[in-house]
């Protein structure tokens, strides 16, 4: 089997490239025709298939932590006429169901660390639109903070899915042109049944993109444009960014291992164990020496590589359904750990890898696999590692001791991480989240911070699901993965899905939690992937053949 792989670097892209000038990066897309992830397709016209976005994902990744200096970010083409062309539909037509909807998903999360670039690290997006950007090509316009379009009479921003492919104009492009831009609803809905687009002043009119000039002050607008956002940013002028090298990592039948991350398979029961490690040393002193570190400081190296199991699982592993997250190490340390990022939070390397750890753990909290902790003896889960415990379905906890297992009984330890710096996507804490109809709970959850919570009092505080002891242990645990693995996979999507996001509703959740739903129905219907079907029938000059009920 070929595993996707996403880790790469710019000096392997073949996709895009990234130039940085100063104060300012331009990040030029030019879409290799032939270097499609899998053969039957051509990516023409700067269309995409999963493998330019991972590179635009690690791009985005990289403008954050290897250049601190970069304020502006243009996003542009290196086709004439051409800005992008959305995903291509010849993969969409030939690729799996689980396929499609992982990237889907994975468009989206990239979008989103644009926007989460924007709006916390002063690092500021433009869409330099030189031509056509059609469906994810306006979608990928959309999640920067200004779109500028050039005005030749043919260039055009257009959803065109619902006339041309019987499915829902992305998993976020609705969302984000009504919730983010503002498009009026009538209006959009002429925009996204429109094939042709809207051009022009009746685009910016729209609010479907901010402005349009002339091609021959294109770029005099775009200079006077990346100049007045560099003027507002906070990123440090003279700070040496932080290289971030390969992943050490090892692939087998049975799983993947990485220095601070295990993965553990078993197929049969149809589990992935995840198994983190807490840090090895002590804390350091300061920023500076956080610094010093750079990608080999525990938070930062830990997060990057959770991210690549997390996604490694999602797209290459699709059978496992349940993920058990476990942890082990030193409490003090983690706590220590903890404590530096907080005290730290505003220098520019401490916020990026604050921000890397939250959406990290959003990635864990939109992943759609059963998730369940196990907090044992020898756990570490303080603080930002806590944090796993309140993004999974279910927390079991040892209350006691393994008989014969000399390490002292299983704790837990909440930090002031715990209350705010790592919302999920509803905008609040995964606590505040999970004690919605109980803010006395999550009052008296305040007040143990600091304190070491055994597995009974871990229960009476509303904090695990379940503390069983030494005796019942074993049961528990075999009952709930065999329970698990007997329910329909599409259910419990649609369960976990669901009661994860509670609490208030945001673009964000929009998008995960109900777009992302239905453009799983949709891919599945014959109006779309049928024999007849849009899909199928796309650039054939065949008409689709549509069942015309409402369902």
């Amino acid at each position: 089997m070929t595993h996707i792989d996403f880790q790469t670097r710019p000096e392997n892209y073949k996709h895009w490239t990234l130039e940085v000038d100063g104060d300012v990066a331009r990040l030029n897309m030019s879409v290799d025709p032939a270097g499609g992830l899998f053969e039957g397709y051509e990516l023409k016209m700067n269309s995409y298939d999963l493998g330019v976005d991972i590179e635009l994902y690690d791009a985005v990744q990289r403008l954050r932590f290897e250049h601190p200096e970069v304020k502006a970010v243009v996003m542009g083409s290196a086709l004439e006429r051409m800005f992008c062309a959305g995903a291509n539909i010849r993969m969409l037509g030939g690729a799996s169901h689980a396929h499609k909807v992982n990237f889907c998903k994975f468009t989206n999360e990239t979008r989103n660390s644009i926007e989460d670039a924007s709006d916390h690290s002063g690092q500021r997006f433009i869409a330099a639109v030189n031509g056509t950007a059609a469906g994810g090509g306006y979608e990928l316009a959309l999640a920067t903070d200004y779109i500028l379009l050039v005005d030749d009479g043919n260039a055009a921003v257009s959803l065109p899915e619902v006339p041309l492919l019987a499915v829902l104009p992305g998993t976020g492009g609705l969302t984000r042109l009504v919730d983010k831009r503002k498009v009026r609803r009538d209006r959009a809905d002429i925009f996204c049944t429109t094939e042709e687009g809207v051009r022009g002043k009746k685009a910016v009119d729209w609010r479907l993109i901010d402005e349009t000039v002339r091609g021959s002050e294109f770029e005099d607008r775009l200079t006077a444009l990346t100049a007045e956002v560099a003027a507002k940013s906070d990123r440090p002028a003279d700070a040496k960014g932080i290289p971030l090298m390969p992943l050490e990592r090892t692939i087998a039948e049975g799983g993947v291992s990485y220095p601070l991350v295990s993965v553990e398979y078993d197929r049969d029961a149809g589990t992935a164990t995840l198994t983190i490690k807490g840090p090895e040393t002590d804390a350091p002193a300061d920023a500076a020496a956080i610094h010093a570190q750079g990608a080999d400081f525990w938070p930062l190296a830990l997060a990057r590589q959770l991210d690549d199991a997390l996604l490694h699982l999602r797209l290459n592993e699709t059978e496992l359904g349940t993920l058990i997250f476990r942890t082990e190490g030193d409490v003090d340390r983690v706590a220590a750990y903890d404590a530096l990022l907080l005290a730290n939070a505003e220098d520019w390397l401490v916020r990026e890898i604050m921000l890397y750890w939250k959406r990290t753990m959003k990635r864990i909290d939109v992943t759609s696999r059963s998730l369940i902790a196990e907090v044992l003896p020898g756990s570490c889960f303080c603080g930002l590692l806590a944090e796993i415990l309140f993004a999974t379905d279910r927390t079991y906890m040892l209350d006691g001791q393994f008989e014969g297992d000399n390490r002292p009984p299983a704790v837990m330890r909440l930090t002031p991480s715990n209350f705010g710096p790592y919302p999920m996507s509803n905008g609040i804490s995964r606590l505040e989240t999970r004690f919605l109809g109980e803010p006395e709970t999550l009052g008296v959850a305040e007040g143990l911070i600091g304190d070491d919570l055994e597995g009974m009092d871990a229960e009476d505080s509303g904090l695990v699901t379940m503390a069983p002891d030494d005796i019942d242990w074993e049961d528990e645990i075999r009952m709930l993965i065999e329970e698990r693995g007997s329910f329909s996979a599409d259910s419990l999507t649609g369960m976990e899905a669901n009661l994860r996001f509670a609490g208030p509703e945001t673009m964000e959740t929009k998008i995960f939690a109900r777009l992302t739903a239905w453009q799983n129905w949709i891919f599945q219907r014959p109006n779309a992937v049928g024999q007849e079907g849009a899909l199928q029938l796309y650039g054939t000059g065949l008409r689709p053949k549509y069942n015309k009920e409402r369902v």
